[in-house]
């Protein structure tokens, strides 16, 4: 993959900055996107045969099958390659939860990490591999393989032949693995002295990729990609290739939940969460119908608020606006954290959210919901079905968009200001 900085970044996202800023709020008349057909048949079946309770813990069942998907990607390599700075960088993990880094083996047991917002996605740092008598067989029996969802295998410097072994070993047991060179910038500043007049990145990163390669070909293994990152350098190289590489292979449910996990360290990655959030606006709003139907008084509105207190929380951590995310951001960026809020347009994105405020915002939308309902009672079958909760899953879907598309907007000016350099 090509190398791209921060700033071809910022300007191969320049369309999406200006298509959010147009859609920022939505059109009451928009195309609906497309619904999973299985779904929405299932939670119709039981809309028609009158069993609304079913109906409503399906949706519920949908939802929280995303939000609480197991993820376990083991990270091996010898020791000294980076395995734990990638898990770091990965996991934005820091001080006491980081994964310990060195230049001796610090891992000598299969060890899990993850964020305190999505406990379920762990990243297991492997015992490194790099032992004179090393078979990749008894390794693998020895950390448990058949429990991690894919493997990464991160190599520095040079190919060995225990990354051959790896490889092969886990491609016999029909698991998945990506091949990761790390530590590129510390290569490209060696061959920059080395090379003083002859140095060229782009020659020398393609040269490293092709060696990759022929290593693995020689050795009669399906080359895989081959991925060139710096963990300190995370807007260069082939990190975002990864990380679409990795989304890509896993099934829907494990992919949701890996890309909420990721860092917001690229303009991509932000576009990517957004486009994920919105594609389950329509399982809140019809979660949402659904309670409004059921014949509980008070409930309809209840459930509403609660769905979205919920959702509007989960866009402000996914987006990093939340205060300890901002504060986070601001430690290692060294803008102060009201300079990334002065970027923040919309003041409702940031902050505390409780009932009462989002009672308020609901009294402000629920006309615009009324304007919106025929359309979509025509256009949804489950919502068609649920004509009792029309008004309720119209306001739901209608805030919930134009608070994610918010959210997103200021998420990209916050990352844009974090990445500054100072005058």
């Amino acid at each position: 993959m090509e190398e791209r900085n921060f700033t071809d970044h910022i300007e191969c996202s320049c369309n999406w900055s200006r298509n959010c800023n147009k859609s920022a709020i939505p059109d009451m008349m928009e195309p609906m996107e497309e619904f999973d057909d299985a779904e929405v048949e299932e939670i119709k079946s039981y809309i028609q045969n009158g069993d609304l309770g079913s109906a409503f813990e399906r949706i519920k069942d949908y939802l929280d099958s995303l939000e609480n998907a197991p993820l376990n990607i083991a990270v091996t390599g010898e020791s000294g390659t980076g395995k734990s700075t990638f898990i770091n960088t990965f996991l934005e993990l820091s001080d006491e939860d980081a994964a310990k880094t060195g230049v001796v083996e610090t891992t000598m047991e299969p060890k899990a990490y993850s964020q305190p917002k999505y406990k379920n996605v762990k990243y297991w740092d492997l015992p490194g591999t790099g032992t004179p008598n090393f078979k990749a067989n008894d390794y693998l029996n020895r950390v448990n393989f058949g429990s991690y969802d894919f493997f990464i295998i991160i190599a520095s410097e040079r190919f060995r032949d225990c990354n051959i072994q790896l490889a092969r070993a886990i491609q016999a047991k029909k698991k998945k693995f990506h091949f990761v060179r790390s530590k590129i910038g510390q290569d490209m500043r060696a061959c920059r002295i080395q090379r003083r007049k002859s140095f060229c990145e782009g020659a020398v990163l393609k040269e490293i990729r092709i060696n990759c390669l022929k290593c693995f070909r020689d050795a009669n293994i399906d080359s895989p990609e081959v991925f060139l990152i710096d963990c300190f350098e995370t807007g260069k190289y082939d990190f975002d290739a990864l990380h679409k590489t990795m989304e890509k292979e896993l099934p829907v449910d494990k992919r949701h939940v890996f890309l909420m996990s990721l860092p917001n360290i690229s303009l991509a990655v932000l576009e990517k969460k957004r486009e994920a959030l919105r594609q389950q606006i329509w399982k809140k709003a019809a979660l949402s119908c659904a309670a409004a139907a059921i014949p509980i008084p008070g409930l309809g509105l209840a459930c509403d608020v609660t769905i979205l207190v919920k959702t509007m929380r989960e866009y402000q951590s996914v987006f990093g606006l939340d205060e300890g995310s901002l504060h986070k951001l601001s430690r290692l960026s060294d803008k102060s954290v009201s300079e990334l809020k002065s970027v923040i347009k919309s003041p409702q994105v940031i902050g505390e959210l409780n009932k009462e405020i989002v009672i308020k915002m609901v009294c402000k939308g629920t006309m615009g919901a009324v304007m919106l309902t025929e359309h979509l009672k025509s256009s949804i079958p489950v919502f068609g079905s649920l004509a009792a909760g029309g008004v309720s899953c119209t306001m739901t879907y209608q805030m919930l968009k134009r608070f994610l598309f918010d959210a997103a907007d200021d998420a990209q000016r916050v990352l844009i200001k974090a990445s500054e350099d100072e005058v």
